[in-house]
């Protein structure tokens, strides 16, 4: 069992991080009457986080390797506003054991899971061999793989297709499906310099792809006194070179059995490392047998958390807060009571037409969508300049429905509501995707995005003759 910790008070919580997600933590904050001092580069002094946070420190030139990515820059910042916690969101150094490692060093609580616990899970072929004692459900796969003849004969054991992946990998870096011998070496040296570029390590294994696949996941809380529940899963299938797109919960089209399953798979792993705090254990399921596989564990908030937090009615950021600070979660797992259906899309400052072309630049026009049971996180307002810098996701649009179909039916109306000018933004695919026959249908699969793109572009040729 965990070892339980005292209860602290944080009267400060640094936020080590950026955009929408900064500005959730700075909301949870104020509803439990903590003080945030907020991070910000130079590029990030008026988004309405700095607008929103008690204190606001630059850190640095708009270079996130200059800035949001300098852990001594952000411990200096922490010690110096006397933070008692840092909360660092999701991307940057949400997954750094070494920026977790520095606040327990410098008694500052990590807002997350320990050190240890996020170096077991980042590392992907750790994480595969915990999963695999744990007795959670695998996909056949390899250790690391040497080289590409190396690679090209564990291929051919497993059976074409396969996927190349980066064991320190995440976000789509240094993933590569490889569908015959003759890809192997081109597809081995991309992959491998991919993931050297973007983690500093070019280690690479294999899995069997599974080419009708749907990505499931489940969010879990643990505390630190051995308690540990799930808030269901979350459908993440409709990805955009393997970022998420649509995201909704409960997961459509599963039997009660597997939704069963895969909650009960979820825990199980997260118990075998006596897991705290908020995580995200995500599996990739067969679209023809319904069977379902480990993939990997995010050890952080996930940027997708809203539709949990609506079905299940418990807001994860403030449990985050309240869990780090040595309370015990208030719930029990016969406590949580998911109802409805609630769909999440990100909405970004990208070009549909032109390939998803990044649109930097001032919104001139901002009018969101407003109504009942209809939730939208962003850090954008009319004259903000959205910078080149980041990530381009402007915000989160998130329904509520009784059902499916009724969650469905007030995105659209959400959408249609919506007006962003000045940039080009994602809201004509969005449009299009949520009412596709495949998505309406609760018939979707990973590979679904790059079926809707294409049908997009027809339809606009089309018009265009």
């Amino acid at each position: 069992m965990a070892q339980a910790i005292e209860t602290v008070t944080f009267k400060r919580i640094l936020i080590a991080n950026r955009g929408e997600i900064a500005v959730r933590i700075v909301h949870a904050c104020r509803a439990l009457g903590i003080e945030s001092v907020l991070v910000v580069s130079e590029a990030d002094r008026t988004t309405l986080g700095a607008q929103m946070a008690d204190k606001v420190v630059c850190i640095g030139p708009a270079s996130s390797s200059e800035s949001y990515l300098k852990i001594s820059a952000l411990m200096a910042v922490a010690t110096g506003t006397q933070c008692q916690a840092l909360h660092p969101g999701y991307g940057f150094l949400a997954e750094s054991e070494d920026l977790a490692l520095a606040c327990e060093e410098e008694g500052i609580v990590f807002i997350g899971p320990t050190s240890s616990q996020i170096l077991s899970m980042g590392n992907k072929l750790q994480a595969r061999a915990l999963a695999k004692l744990a007795k959670v459900p695998m996909l056949n796969g390899s250790e690391k793989v040497i080289d590409a003849h190396h690679a090209l004969v564990l291929a051919e054991k497993i059976g074409f297709p396969v996927m190349l992946k980066a064991a320190a990998g995440g976000g789509g870096k240094g993933m590569k499906i490889v569908r015959s011998a003759e890809q192997m070496p081109s597809l081995f040296s991309s992959a491998s310099a991919e993931s050297r570029s973007a983690f500093g390590d070019d280690t690479l294994y294999l899995e069997k792809y599974i080419s009708n696949a749907r990505h499931v996941e489940v969010q879990v809380l643990g505390d630190h006194h051995g308690q540990l529940i799930h808030l269901g899963e979350r459908d993440c299938s409709l990805q955009r070179r393997h970022q998420k797109v649509v995201e909704e919960s409960p997961a459509p089209a599963l039997t009660q059995t597997v939704r069963d399953q895969i909650r009960t798979a979820a825990l199980k792993l997260a118990k075998a490392i006596e897991y705290r705090n908020a995580g995200t254990v995500e599996f990739i399921l067969d679209g023809d047998t319904s069977e379902f596989y480990f993939l990997e564990m995010n050890t952080r908030i996930q940027v997708e958390h809203p539709v949990s937090e609506t079905v299940s009615g418990i807001d994860l950021v403030e449990e985050q807060i309240r869990i780090a600070s040595g309370q015990a979660l208030r719930f029990r797992q016969e406590d949580v009571i998911f109802r409805g259906h609630a769909i999440e899309c990100r909405i970004n400052a990208e070009v549909p037409s032109e390939g998803f072309r990044p649109s930097p630049g001032l919104i001139t026009k901002w009018i969101p969508p407003t109504g009942p049971n209809i939730r939208l996180d962003t850090h954008c307002f009319v004259g903000y300049r959205v910078p080149i810098d980041y990530d381009s996701m402007l915000a989160k649009l998130i329904v509520y429905g009784v059902d499916r179909l009724d969650a469905i039916r007030r995105l659209k109306h959400a959408l249609d509501y919506f007006e962003i000018e000045g940039i080009g933004t994602t809201l004509p695919f969005i449009k299009f995707a949520i009412t596709h026959p495949s998505f309406i249908s609760g018939e979707v699969n990973t590979v679904l995005v790059d079926k809707m793109i294409e049908e997009m572009a027809l339809i606009d040729r089309k018009e265009l003759v």
